[in-house]
């Protein structure tokens, strides 16, 4: 079964189930499935970083700072977690991945990818062998250099646009409540 055949949740825009649909008809039509994003750091803080595979179903070719991908029809959140963490990083045993917040995904181009997006975060202290068929490069990088590169302009690298979202909400949680005037 191809990636685009499997079957998932759809959900309304208050993450109940609704319905199913192959992966494919999902991107396509802009039915809003769920998502994990997992934020991966390395015992010194350094943030796992890669650029996936040319034949991903969605965002091909594009770097990301998190692991993840669908939850699949009657998964949960917390179970896909740990599933994508492991089978991305190519490793076993690793720590139950923290959830921290929820957000929906809608792409700004109409009928574009909508996913309900749940972030967690974990440290991997097992040596990583990347999946070949998701990750096409890796490195463990300082958040500064992560931040440098989201900054780049033209000529500088491209990221998921999910992904680039769920980061920024995650900058915007650690550093709390704006002060009061």
């Amino acid at each position: 079964m191809s990636a685009a055949d499997e079957i998932l949740d759809i959900v309304d825009e208050n993450d109940h189930v609704i319905g199913q649909a192959p992966r494919g008809e999902a991107y396509a039509k802009g039915l809003i499935h769920r998502c994990v994003f997992v934020f991966v750091r390395d015992p010194r803080g350094r943030v796992f970083v890669h650029r996936r595979t040319a034949v991903k179903l969605a965002f091909p070719s594009m770097y990301d700072m998190f692991v993840g991908g669908v939850v699949g029809t009657g998964e949960g959140y917390d179970e896909a977690a740990l599933r994508e963490a492991e089978e991305e990083l190519g490793v076993s045993g690793l720590d139950r991945p923290v959830p921290l917040f929820s957000f929906l995904y809608s792409s700004p181009e109409p009928g574009g990818f909508r996913s309900w997006s749940r972030v967690y975060e974990v440290v991997c202290a097992l040596p990583v062998r990347p999946q070949a068929e998701e990750i096409a490069w890796h490195a463990f990088v300082p958040e500064e250099e992560l931040e440098r590169r989201l900054a780049d302009g033209p000529g500088g690298w491209e990221w998921v646009p999910d992904g680039a979202e769920a980061y920024r909400r995650l900058r915007a949680l650690r550093a709390g409540p704006a002060p009061r005037a």
